[in-house]
C-alpha cells in the first residue's frame, strides 16, 4: 500500500513563503505576508544548490550555505540578498539577462520600510490601473537607477521586504516616484 507522505512544519512554512512571493510578484505593489518576519523564510522557498547567490549581508550566509546554494561575485548571481541597502552603486552590477536569455536576470531581495519615505505609484502588468506605495529605507536615486537597467524583458526582479510583509516588484512594473 502506499502512502503519502505527511507534510512537516517546515515544508508547510517554506510553501507558505513561495506562494506569498509568487504572489507579491503577480500583484505589484500590495504587501503579502510572509510565514516568518526576515529574509530566512525567503532563502528556504527560493533557494537550492543550482542557485548562485549574493549576500551583502554576511549574517544571511550561514543560512543562504544550509541551501547547498553556491555563493558567488554580484554580477553572476541569481539571487542577491541586499539586507539593507545603503549605496545604488551595485545596482550596476546586478544581472540583468540578455536578448536571447532574459531569464538570466537576477532576483534582488532587500529591507525596506512601508509607510515611510517615498510615495511611488506602479503600473503594467497584474497593477488595476495604477498602486501607490510609500517606501522608504532604499539609497537616493535607487528607483532611477533600476528604470536605467531596465530593457524588458531584460531586467531584475525585486522583492521588498518589511518584516514579514514582501512587495513584488517584476522587471515589468514601472515605478514613478512621486
Amino acid at each position: 500500500m502506499l502512502v503519502t507522505p505527511a507534510r512537516g512544519p517546515a515544508e508547510a512554512r517554506d510553501n507558505a513563503a513561495f506562494d506569498a512571493l509568487l504572489w507579491s510578484l503577480s500583484r505589484p505593489g500590495l504587501p503579502r505576508t510572509l510565514p516568518e518576519p526576515g529574509e530566512a523564510s525567503i532563502i528556504a522557498a527560493l533557494l537550492d544548490r543550482e542557485c548562485r547567490v549574493h549576500a551583502a549581508d554576511p549574517l544571511l550566509i550561514p543560512e543562504i550555505m544550509r541551501t547547498g546554494a553556491e555563493l558567488v561575485d554580484i554580477e553572476h548571481a541569481d539571487h542577491v540578498f541586499f539586507g539593507t541597502m545603503t549605496a545604488r552603486e551595485p545596482l550596476a552590477q546586478i544581472a540583468t539577462g540578455s536578448d536571447l536569455y532574459p531569464d538570466g536576470g537576477a532576483t534582488i531581495i532587500l529591507r525596506a520600510r512601508f509607510g515611510f519615505g517615498h510615495t511611488l505609484r506602479l503600473t503594467g502588468p497584474g497593477v488595476d490601473g495604477s498602486a501607490t506605495v510609500q517606501v522608504g529605507g532604499l539609497p537616493d536615486g535607487f528607483w532611477a537607477v533600476r528604470m536605467s537597467r531596465l530593457r524588458y524583458p531584460m531586467g531584475f526582479d525585486l522583492f521588498l521586504l518589511d518584516g514579514d510583509q514582501v512587495i513584488g516588484v517584476p522587471r515589468s512594473t514601472t515605478v514613478e516616484v512621486l
